[in-house]
């Protein structure tokens, strides 16, 4: 009989695929939500690839994951010579050394680390006068909430200005991620991890700027407009996608189909979700919302790309009838409005 393998011999993907297979189908979900496209892909690979797992094996992988946890919840809460401490005294001085070492690498990220638990408004006094381009970055590293927040908190020029450098920011050279690096050092304490893959790009801004209140939204906009007519509607457009229609009260929706052709209706209706569809059908009449199915019936197989174009010009209109103050997208940031 052959020896059974140790988790001693897996690298660090095959630990994951038994770890996942271990936690069962709904927890492993939830993880996997938080991974990227390529750390998913590589990752189901593994799970693929994985036979018969021994007991032992399972056992020893979540053991060595949950040592890893408590090291790291012991940094959060000390720092790295306290949870050294900790950790000799309850696995011994080997032991100790071996997990914060497979730990050191994340360690390095402790800069950016602390400020995500740092209040947004003295975030903002840290931050402010900093240059533009350092404070862009700082917040690719926020949730988009806090982002949000401390964006708000920023002048009106500084908004601007910090919106379009988010939008328009690529790949960010190491050497100037080590000096930001060491700024932040010097200022919070080196506690926890972040990774740093630092993406702004329009997407992340459309998603901040939807957070936050209407009139800050517009002025950060026309002042990008103003600059760059087609970066601000890029991010317009991902601002509000066809799927969040779902969003908009029944009488925003009936009023923005009195702008819509009833063929768009129809064929942007094509590759839309059932949610969409009980929306839509849910505000017209019912001989309307018979027109709309047998529209769609007669219709046939269409391109992709016809269904996505009339899907974009419904777009275009919600966002003129919400420029014109004309509905309202919930679930925005801010204080409510009411169009009468």
């Amino acid at each position: 009989m052959a020896n059974e393998p140790t988790a001693a011999e897996l690298n660090g993907a095959q630990k994951a695929a038994v770890l996942i297979v271990g936690l069962g189908t709904e927890i492993s979900a939830k993880v996997m939500k938080e991974l990227n496209e390529a750390e998913i892909e590589r990752l189901t690979i593994e799970v693929a690839n994985l036979r018969d797992i021994p007991p032992k094996l399972e056992e020893q992988v979540v053991k060595e994951v949950s040592q890893l946890i408590m090291a790291q919840e012991y940094i959060n809460q000390g720092g790295v010579e306290y949870a050294k401490n900790l950790l000799e005294n309850a696995l011994g001085k080997s032991k100790a050394l071996e997990i914060l070492k497979r730990l050191e690498g994340s360690l390095k990220a402790s800069g950016f680390a602390k400020i995500k638990n740092i209040d947004p408004k003295q975030l903002v006094n840290f931050i402010q006068n900093e240059h533009p381009q350092t404070i862009s970055l700082i917040l690719t590293q926020l949730s988009h909430q806090q982002a949000a927040q401390v964006l708000s908190d920023l002048s009106p020029e500084l908004q601007a200005e910090v919106a379009y450098r988010m939008a328009t920011m690529e790949k960010i050279a190491p050497e100037i991620i080590s000096e930001l690096e060491g700024l932040l050092e010097g200022q919070f304490e080196m506690i926890g991890t972040r990774d740093l893959s630092i993406s702004g790009g329009t997407k992340m801004v459309a998603e901040i700027l939807n957070l936050m209140e209407s009139s800050t939204e517009k002025a950060i906009l026309e002042s990008i407009e103003g600059e760059k007519p087609e970066l601000a509607a890029e991010i317009k457009n991902l601002m509000f996608v066809f799927e969040d229609i779902v969003l908009l009260d029944d009488r925003s929706v009936q009023r923005v189909l009195k702008d819509i052709e009833t063929k768009d209706v129809a064929i942007s209706l094509k590759a839309a979700s059932e949610e969409v569809k009980s929306k839509i059908y849910a505000n017209v009449s019912e001989r309307v919302a018979d027109m709309i199915r047998e529209e769609i019936e007669f219709m046939g197989p269409m391109r992709l790309s016809d269904v996505e174009a009339a899907q974009q010009r419904i777009v275009e209109t919600i966002r003129r009838l919400q420029d014109e103050g004309q509905i309202i997208i919930a679930g925005r940031g801010g204080k409510e409005e009411l169009v009468v």
